[in-house]
């Protein structure tokens, strides 16, 4: 396999994956790109991103623009005399100038099947809707946004029981690995783009903190699939005696449909012991089973239960 000069921009933990691939293959990092150091925590102090501090972890160079679309970083990055630039979940907007800089234009891991969830937030937006399946998408970026041709694509399932925080490890690790097949392809011109589908596009919007509101009178089925969406973030919440509470595991009673009461009120609790907080939904009932009170830890049922008496009460969706 021909060896690739590489520029690498991408910056949360989804990214790393990808660059560690590369730094031990047989390509050559010539510098990476990540978003500049942001305020974190009570104390705000400055945080870097996952792929800095991995770049930095292999004494690789590392530029920290806060936008693309100066003509001194241009310059800079013209001068790498790049052949290709891996753009993972980088988080900034690349120009079309940045685009054509590299002999073979820039390539992106994306963590769907396109055309079908482009944008910011696309495993969040499957689990969310219910999708069965997921995948990685590596395709030749253009202006438009995840518009691209495709260059390789590796499908994987979504079970009843995916969280974000599962399928996001699943897909990094994937995608890392589709890339280097994909940059063998491209050394030895195989690739083989294909347009994609715009009927077929949906858009991933970035998530809100006021969507992780459980609304109550929905389903078992969409109200468990947020509850999964929404792991690890923003998490899916409701309120317990005007105190704000996050539910981070939760399954569908089965036949929940069949045990529903039409009398019962939505978010109405139906039992709880050890094996759950049984909540009746608009269709159906959902058992909570790790929950977390505002200014609490993470805890089990059981632990909550020991110290909360909530048979009867109806949670609130704010």
């Amino acid at each position: 396999m021909s060896s690739l000069k590489i520029i690498f921009a991408g910056t949360p933990e989804f990214s790393v994956p990808s660059l560690i691939q590369l730094q031990e293959s047989k390509h050559e990092i010539l510098a990476v790109l990540t978003q500049p150091d942001r305020p974190a925590g009570r104390g705000r102090k400055l945080r870097t991103s996952p792929v800095k501090e991995t770049a930095l972890e292999h004494n690789l160079e590392v530029l920290q623009p806060t936008t693309l679309k100066n003509p001194e970083i241009q310059s800079q990055l013209s001068k790498y005399q790049a052949d290709v630039m891996i753009v993972v979940a980088y988080g900034l907007i690349l120009p079309e100038l940045v685009l054509a800089i590299p002999a073979h234009g820039c390539l992106n891991i994306h963590a769907s099947l396109l055309p079908r969830w482009r944008g910011a937030a696309p495993i969040h937006r499957a689990i969310l809707a219910g999708d069965e399946t997921s995948g990685i998408t590596i395709m030749q970026m253009d202006k438009g946004l995840d518009t691209g041709d495709m260059l390789a694509v590796e499908t994987c399932p979504i079970s009843s029981s995916t969280r974000t925080i599962d399928l996001h490890d699943q897909l990094a690790e994937m995608g890392a690995n589709l890339l280097l097949e994909t940059l063998d392809k491209l050394s030895k011109n195989k690739l083989k783009p294909q347009s994609q589908d715009n009927s077929k596009a949906c858009y991933a919007k970035k998530l809100l903190k006021s969507e992780a509101k459980i609304p109550w009178h929905s389903s078992a089925k969409l109200i468990d699939q947020m509850i999964r969406a929404f792991n690890p973030w923003p998490v899916a919440q409701t309120s317990i005696e005007s105190k704000t509470c996050k539910i981070w595991h939760a399954a569908i009673m089965e036949n929940s449909s069949k045990n529903s009461t039409s009398n019962t009120s939505p978010g109405k609790v139906v039992n709880a012991d050890k094996s759950g907080i049984q909540v009746q939904t608009g269709d159906g009932i959902i058992n909570i089973l790790e929950l977390q009170m505002s200014g609490s830890t993470r805890m089990s049922v059981e632990a909550f239960l020991n110290a909360h008496d909530i048979h009867n009460l109806v949670l609130e969706s704010e």
